[in-house]
Order: structure tokens, then sequence, then C-alpha cells
């Protein structure tokens, strides 16, 4: 009777490679643990631009800063022509200055010489108070002799009265010019149209610097949009600038990981050509995952969850950093 000797039997081929996928990936996670390797976690260099404009249309009159060049913090970038607005500005000043002397001079006393001028005045009111005085007298004793008609008399007591009228306006007026010039609402009135006039010319003012254009912070000019000669609508851009302080380092975490990281944390960027770590602070986790699957209950729909994450560089390293370079991002070791 032959004998047959009986074969081995093997699973099926779609049973064992994912157990032999299984079985590799957690050899290699179980070495990486083993020899203590930190996670990384890919990323790329952000840049936040700001959009450089005037509030004024105008033609534009120079621009300072081409690009790719860098600039330092208030440093002139471009500037839009503002003849129109300087002339008004000038118009506004000088209101502003003719106001501020007339309330001044509603706040002084009159000058030296005005003032004799009018202790003159008022010695010649009362010259002539007493000339019209002897007269009246004159009158009076010729009407008792009845020498004169009552008309003459009255005519005497009238310009005497008219005299003392005279003397007593002009004393007045002395004294009101030898304290100020004006009643106090006309005071008040003058230093009111001074500060209107003031404010107006504040106003033209802001309108003509803000026609020259400056940096806000340092950094490097991304691109320009208008050239000199042509003209720039209100609030147009004509140059976008990338300032140091904005340029970040933007990766992305899963959702085991997340529990880790919080704002304040150092980590530490490598990128292709780079010879020393970037190093930089976590200032921003997003509070929700970039990427939401149809079901997130099972733990294999929870792995595929990932949030953004934010840090800031330093500065003796952000300005070297170019937007759209890709940096593989790990927690800084102490």
């Amino acid at each position: 009777m032959k004998t047959t000797t009986p074969h081995p039997t093997f699973p099926p081929a779609s049973h064992t490679f994912p157990a032999l996928l299984s079985g590799l990936l957690a050899a290699l996670l179980l070495s990486a643990c083993g020899q203590g390797t930190p996670a990384t976690y890919a990323g790329y260099v952000e840049g936040e631009f700001v959009y450089l404009a005037a509030p004024q249309a105008g033609y534009l009159k120079s621009l300072d800063a081409p690009r790719g060049r860098r600039v330092t913090a208030g440093q002139a970038i471009f500037a839009v022509a503002a003849d129109p607005d300087a002339q008004a500005l000038a118009e506004a000043e000088a209101r502003a200055d003719s106001a501020k002397e007339k309330a001044e001079n509603l706040k002084e006393p009159r000058r030296a010489p005005e003032v004799a001028a009018l202790q003159a005045n008022l010695q010649a009111a009362q010259a002539n108070r007493r000339l019209a005085h002897t007269r009246l007298q004159q009158q009076q004793a010729l009407a008792r002799q009845n020498f004169v008609a009552q008309a003459r008399l009255d005519e005497a007591q009238s310009a005497y009265d008219q005299a003392v009228a005279q003397e007593e306006a002009a004393r007045q007026q002395l004294l009101s010019y030898r304290s100020t010039l004006g009643r106090q609402a006309e005071v008040k009135g003058a230093e009111a149209d001074l500060q209107a006039a003031a404010a107006l010319a504040a106003q033209k003012r802001w309108v003509v610097e803000r026609k020259a254009v400056t940096a806000p912070a340092a950094g490097e000019v991304a691109d320009t949009y208008y050239r000199p000669g042509e003209w720039v609508p209100a609030g147009a851009p004509v140059a976008s600038l990338l300032p140091d302080n904005r340029r970040r380092l933007r990766f992305y975490v899963p959702e085991t990981a997340l529990a880790g990281l919080q704002p304040g944390q150092e980590v530490e960027a490598g990128c292709d050509g780079c010879t020393t770590p970037i190093r930089a602070t976590i200032d921003f986790i997003a509070p929700q995952a970039e990427y939401t699957p149809p079901v997130i209950y099972s733990r294999g729909s929870r792995e595929k969850l990932v949030f953004r994450v934010e840090a800031a560089p330093v500065p003796e390293q952000a300005a070297r950093l170019r937007p759209g370079l890709p940096v593989d991002v790990r927690l800084a070791e102490h």
C-alpha cells in the first residue's frame, strides 16, 4: 500500500499579508520607543503679509523700497503726491494762527499808546464838562435877572448834561482798555473758534502725513503693485510687507499627541539646508480638527484627526525663513 506524506497547510494569502504588516509596524514602533527617538511633525513656514496703502487717492510720487528689499521700522516705502492736501493744510494752519492771535488779543490789555490816547480823550471830556458847567452858571445868573430867555437856559443845561455823559463814557472806555478788551463771553467764543481751527488743521495734517507710508516693522518688501506716476485709488495697496515677526511655523499633530502640547512650549524645526535647528515657541493650537472623517466613533477614525499648531520663531532666526519652506518640527529637549 502506497503511503503519502501529508503537505503542510498555509493560511490564505489575504490573511497573511495584513498579519505580517501589523507585525512589522509593531516591530518598528517598539524599535523607535526603545531608541527614544522624538516624534516629528510635518509643517511649513507661513508668512502673514501686511498690505500698505494710503487713505487718500493720488498719483504715486515715489517708490522708495522696491520688492525684495529689507527695510527697518519707520523706513519710507512709498509716497503719494499731496499737492491739493498740502495747500488745504496751509490754509487751515493760517486760519488757526489767526484765531490764536484773536484770542490772545482779547485776553491782553491795550497797548500803551492806545491807553494814552484814551486818557487824552478823558481829559478833553473833563475840560468840556467844566466849560459847559461855567456857561450854565452864567445863564442861570442872567435868567434870575430876566436878561435871557428860558430857551437859552435850557440850551446851556443840555450842553452841560452832554458834557457830563461824554466824560463818563471816556472814563468807562479807559477802564475797559486798561483791563481786557471785550467781555468774558467774547473771550470764550474766540477760544472756541481757535479749537475748531486747530482741529481742522490737525485733520488736514493727518491726511498729508498719511500720503507718505513707512514700514510698521522690520521685514522684507514682498511685492509692489504700482509704479511712480500711476494713479492710486484710495485704500488700494501699493506694496506688501512681510514683517519678521509675522513669519511662523505651522505644523499638524495627530489627535493622540495633542494632549502633550500647550502654548508656551518650545519646539525645534529642521529644513533642507538648515545648518542649525530653528527654535520657536508654540502660541496657538487650533480648537478644532482640520480633517474630520464621516465616522468619528471608532479608534481607527480618531487616528485620522489632525490639529493645526503654530509657533513663533525666535527673532534672530525669523528673518531667514521663507514662506512655504517645508519643515520637520519636534518638541525641544531640555
